[in-house]
C-alpha cells in the first residue's frame, strides 16, 4: 500500500518537473529538470520491480541511469562549449 503512495508521490513531483522543463527559462534549468525527471523514472522502475517482484526491472533501472549520466555530462560540455553558462 505504502509503495503506491510512493508512485503518487513521484508522479506528481515527475509532472512538477515537466512543467519546469517546459516553462524553462534558462537552458540549464531545463537540463537540471531533464536530469531530476530521469532519476525520478529510475525510481519509478525500482518501485514497479518491487511491486511486480520481477528483477529485470532493476537492471534496466541500472542502465537507465548510467544512461541518464551521460545524457548529463554531455549536456554540460555542450554548454561549456557553446558558452550558456549562467555564471558572468
Amino acid at each position: 500500500m505504502i509503495l503506491f503512495i510512493y508512485v503518487g508521490c513521484l508522479m506528481g513531483f515527475l509532472l512538477l518537473g515537466a512543467i519546469r522543463f517546459i516553462k524553462g527559462p534558462e537552458l540549464s534549468d531545463r537540463i537540471l529538470s531533464l536530469d531530476t525527471m530521469t532519476i525520478l523514472v529510475t525510481s519509478l522502475l525500482v518501485i514497479l520491480s518491487i511491486i511486480l517482484d520481477k528483477a529485470i526491472y532493476l537492471d534496466v533501472a541500472m542502465i537507465f541511469g548510467v544512461v541518464s549520466f551521460v545524457e548529463v555530462i554531455v549536456f554540460g560540455r555542450f554548454l561549456e562549449k557553446e558558452g550558456h553558462s549562467d555564471s558572468h
